[in-house]
């Protein structure tokens, strides 16, 4: 019996890991920081958060989007960007080791994007392309 006590709890020590940040948790863990964020091995893009719960986008492109988040009952943090003011982005984000990791929320699910920096410095935007 006290085995079997044992192993319950070992095999719930993953799932309270991998329990998602709260809003409060998020915005104290993120405020005044710009995180790189890497997809499958990859470079993906960097976001940096602001006061208020606004938030700066870039796919490290030099172009920027301006956005805020707001949480939901489900614990997701939601993203919408001056872009796309009718379209939110949900994400469930984890604090694995002193480092996010966020699976999207809305539909197809896709491999997580995971933090691979962290800086308390802003994000290089030149701006928008111009010309053709």
């Amino acid at each position: 019996m006290i085995r079997l006590t044992l192993l319950f709890f070992a095999l719930a020590l993953p799932a309270a890991a991998q329990e998602r940040l709260t809003a409060e948790a998020f915005d104290a863990f993120t405020r005044g920081q710009t995180f790189y964020y890497g997809y499958d091995a990859e470079p993906y893009g960097a976001e940096e958060y602001l006061d208020d719960r606004r938030v700066r986008w870039s796919f490290l492109d030099g172009e920027c989007k301006e956005g805020y988040w707001y949480d939901t009952p489900e614990r997701l943090i939601c993203f919408v960007y001056e872009d796309r003011p009718d379209s939110q982005q949900c994400w469930a984000f984890f604090n694995e080791g002193g480092k996010l990791r966020a699976t999207f929320e809305n539909g197809a699910q896709g491999a997580p994007l995971y933090q691979i920096e962290k800086s308390d410095k802003p994000m290089l935007c030149t701006g928008p392309k111009i010309g053709v």
